[in-house]
């Protein structure tokens, strides 16, 4: 079964993305988008050597609500900042994250996270991937800082992926 249908998640995610393209979800768009993820899955699994584990799935939906908290918070500071700041006044500043996470899924996640967030920024992983360089829009501590991005995310990654 695994040669037959190398990424069952990827299609069933390729053939939704389809539909939304088409703006159609009927059964034919559906079965079109399913045919296709299978073409396209079965294509590409010479280049995923391995599978990313997800040990955990149950603290998901708690990192999607903080995360989701976290951008709603993020994005009424940024817009104090841009309407009532002047550019001069924001202690703008790169901050090294050293991380626990091993998984590069979990790096990954936890970089897009901060890229998500408004004011945050990942801007480079360190060659042996023990480090997140972070530009930060208006920072005032930055130990505050990285630690706020250890307890709030990667904890919850490490017990999601680990």
């Amino acid at each position: 079964m695994r040669a037959l249908l190398p990424h069952p998640v990827l299609v069933v995610i390729l053939a939704l993305v389809w539909g939304l393209l088409i703006n159609d979800l009927s059964w034919g768009a559906i079965l079109f988008g399913l045919l296709l993820g299978v073409v396209i899955a079965w294509l590409t699994s010479p280049y995923w050597p391995g599978r990313s584990k997800i040990r955990n799935p149950l603290p998901i939906p708690e990192y999607f609500a903080i995360v989701l908290w976290d951008i709603f918070v993020s994005n009424v500071q940024v817009a104090y900042l841009v309407l009532f700041r002047r550019g001069a006044s924001l202690k703008s500043q790169f901050v090294t994250v050293p991380l626990s996470l091993e998984s590069p899924e979990a790096i990954a996640t936890l970089a897009g996270t901060i890229t998500m967030t408004p004011g945050t920024l990942s801007a480079d992983l360190s060659a042996d991937g023990r480090s997140l360089l972070v530009h930060c829009l208006d920072i005032t501590d930055p130990a505050a800082t990285v630690a706020t991005i250890k307890s709030r995310y990667e904890r919850r990654l490490m017990r999601i992926f680990a």
